[in-house]
């Protein structure tokens, strides 16, 4: 078997299989984006190229039903949540298309010496995006769609396990108008990769991943002296300080960590309550958690046997060393695996500080808003976090502590099309989304005049 394949986890069963790239194959990838970038990003405005984005977010829309089909079997999603991904990627094209002239408008610069001074942000060149199978579309659409409009050009390798969501994204860029050379996809091995990131045709690179998956790619920019945007794991707290509606609280923290089967990497993966909340909210989650049902697409398989295996291994081994299961059995039928709510765990244990890829939530009690903001700042991760707190200006200051990237005061979910997001710590570095994620492989070229 190649290195991409369909392999629906719901059934086990091999779908397609796709062959890897050929050298010839990345070399003409490589040489076409880069021959577009010259020929065509400096040849259109940003208006003109914003145009062809519009038109792609309005194709995720009309083809939502089949791009949702097709993810449902290359990793699980349940086609509700599928639809609604597909959703969310043309909302998130259609905002970068609605702001892009406003966000790449010349900034100008108040200076000392009063010289007319000026940012101009333009395109860098070729820019390698290595994606996740969690968001099969909107991982890839806010990270290629900002910058095409820039006038980047994009060379896109998808997970090995998404390779019919990566052609049909390939195919919406250009239904849309992009012309070809604009977004190529490529079927690279690692191995190619490597190669790749190395090219001088290569501008920077975008990976959203694993930990060592990050620390690899990173590793090889920084030899060859390229850019690089890292979204990687998280361990998100989700904090319940202060509120007189814990049923709020409850329905928020199941969101949050139920979310894409609990394959999210700003899912609420520890849920932090203090001790006047904690048995009430405790026998309420635990309740909440056990009704999500399978059958009803409340939740799907685990995205492969594989993680289905590391998943299981992990929660064995913080049973092992002293946690308890509140809901849930560690035993998963096929890929499905059951909610599961563990408690008990103490920072000995090798699950307090691992990110938990699936439908396990980690529940804890603590005493005051100190030891909250303690527990948050152990963890090697800071993605995002949820501050449930009715005093708002409290849940701010608690915000302010936190060694994170997202604070969402509140409730879970407040992600946005047109919101920033991204993470400190070993959760990455830049940010997508937003005016601040279409800058991070800009050319802030600077214009400066003399005086006449």
């Amino acid at each position: 078997m190649g290195t991409f394949a369909v392999i629906n986890p719901a059934t086990g069963e091999t779908v397609a299989e796709y062959p890897d790239a050929t050298a010839e194959e990345i070399e003409a990838a490589l040489a076409s984006a880069q021959r577009t970038y010259r020929e065509w990003s400096r040849t259109t405005t940003v208006a003109e190229r914003a145009a062809l984005a519009k038109r792609a977010a309005e194709l995720f829309e009309e083809r939502k039903d089949e791009l949702a089909e097709i993810i449902n079997r290359e990793m699980g999603k349940p086609v509700e949540q599928s639809v609604g991904e597909a959703e969310f990627s043309g909302a998130i094209t259609a905002a970068f298309a609605d702001n892009a002239e406003e966000w790449l408008a010349d900034e100008e610069l108040k200076v000392e010496d009063g010289l007319k001074t000026f940012f101009r942000y333009q395109g860098t060149g070729v820019i390698l995006g290595i994606m996740p199978w969690n968001y099969p579309y909107y991982q890839v659409a806010r990270f290629a769609v900002p910058n095409l409009i820039l006038g980047n050009t994009i060379i896109l390798k998808h997970a090995a396990q998404c390779p019919e969501s990566a052609l049909a994204l390939e195919k919406i860029f250009r239904d849309a108008g992009f012309p070809e050379g604009a977004y190529v996809n490529v079927f690279a091995t690692h191995e190619q990769l490597a190669d790749i990131i190395a090219d001088d045709r290569i501008q920077g690179v975008s990976l959203t991943g694993s930990e060592r998956a990050g620390a690899i790619v990173a590793e090889q920019a920084g030899r060859a002296l390229k850019k690089c945007v890292l979204e990687l794991g998280g361990s998100d707290v989700f904090l319940v300080l202060d509120t007189d509606d814990l049923d709020h609280a409850v329905a928020h923290a199941v969101g949050g960590r139920m979310e894409n089967t609990g394959q999210a990497c700003n899912g609420s993966k520890r849920i932090v309550v203090l001790d006047k909340y904690f048995d009430e909210f405790a026998e309420k989650f635990k309740n909440a958690i056990a009704g999500q049902s399978y059958e009803s697409g409340d939740f799907g398989p685990l995205s492969s046997a594989q993680a289905t295996k590391t998943l299981t291994a992990q929660v064995q081994g913080a049973l092992e060393q002293g946690a308890e299961v509140l809901v849930g059995d560690n035993e998963p039928e096929g890929n499905v695996y059951t909610p599961t709510v563990l408690t008990n765990i103490t920072p000995s244990m090798d699950v307090y500080s691992q990110e938990l890829f699936g439908p396990v939530a980690q529940l804890y009690r603590v005493s005051s808003d100190e030891e909250a903001i303690e527990l948050a700042n152990s963890s090697p991760y800071g993605l995002g976090s949820v501050v449930i707190c009715d005093d708002l200006e409290r849940a701010e200051r608690v915000g302010d502590q936190l060694d994170v990237g997202m604070v969402f005061i509140g409730a879970s979910g407040l992600e946005g099309p047109d919101v920033p997001f991204g993470g400190v710590k070993k959760s990455g570095y830049g940010r997508e989304m937003g005016k601040v994620g279409m800058l991070e492989f800009a050319n802030k070229k600077l214009f400066r005049f003399a005086a006449k």
